[in-house]
């Protein structure tokens, strides 16, 4: 059974200690809209921008990030007419532009790459029950609009620490957080966060998959109304 989206769309997360310079090249360079500012906690702000109904969350940290390995996620891919252009912003995060319908891209894609593909083949399939489509090298998911594209690599990082700089974990928006943290750890999901509810904002929870990439579960207010 698909898991059920509130929002069909996924969100992306990266974090870095150098604002100005990473909204400059986002908001200019990237030509990617800020939305609004979140502040999570005391030093860490989460400024959010719109990407064609994704949220692009770049998390400022006052505090030095550690110079951790990089995560599996390897490439955010924007369907934008008539552009075609691959760019790295200032800590090394890369982003490329396509024209719609590449690879099967009408909206954003996510690339992963994983040590073994099957085994996330069969976590994407059993933990989430996304529809599945063909890409190069590996496979893809569709969540709703959504792509989440696996390539082999026997080299890609394992256990990526949340805490680093660059892409970090993609997010989920769902009606029922503790339902869909449950249903993931049923398929073999590693659990990072149980679910917590922050103030009358979402209630997430942390899952990561095969590899250790981190996965989010969010139940949004704005989005579902209630956190009940």
């Amino acid at each position: 059974m698909q898991m059920k989206l509130a929002k069909s769309r996924i969100d992306v997360g990266l974090s870095t200690n150098r604002l100005e310079p990473m909204l400059t090249f986002w908001q200019q360079e990237a030509g990617i809209p800020l939305d609004h500012v979140l502040k999570v906690r005391r030093g860490q702000d989460q400024h959010r921008h719109d990407v064609l109904g994704s949220v692009l969350k770049i998390n400022h940290h006052q505090d030095p990030l550690p110079d951790t390995a990089p995560s599996g996620y390897l490439e955010l891919l924007v369907a934008r007419e008539g552009e075609e252009r691959q760019l790295a912003d200032p800590d090394g995060s890369k982003v490329r532009f396509v024209t719609p319908g590449t690879l099967g891209i009408g909206q954003i894609a996510v690339r992963l790459g994983v040590r073994n593909l099957e085994a996330h083949r069969r976590f994407y399939t059993q933990a989430f029950g996304l529809p599945e489509r063909v890409w190069p090298g590996g496979v893809a998911f569709e969540a709703g609009e959504s792509l989440i594209a696996l390539e082999q690599d026997p080299a890609a990082p394992v256990d990526a620490a949340f805490r680093g700089k660059g892409w970090r974990y993609i997010t989920f928006q769902v009606f029922k957080v503790d339902d869909e943290h449950a249903r993931v750890l049923d398929a073999g999901g590693q659990e990072a966060l149980a679910p917590v509810t922050l103030g009358s904002t979402a209630r997430i929870s942390m899952v990561r998959d095969p590899d250790g990439n981190w996965i989010e579960l969010s139940q949004r207010a704005s989005i579902v109304g209630s956190l009940g």
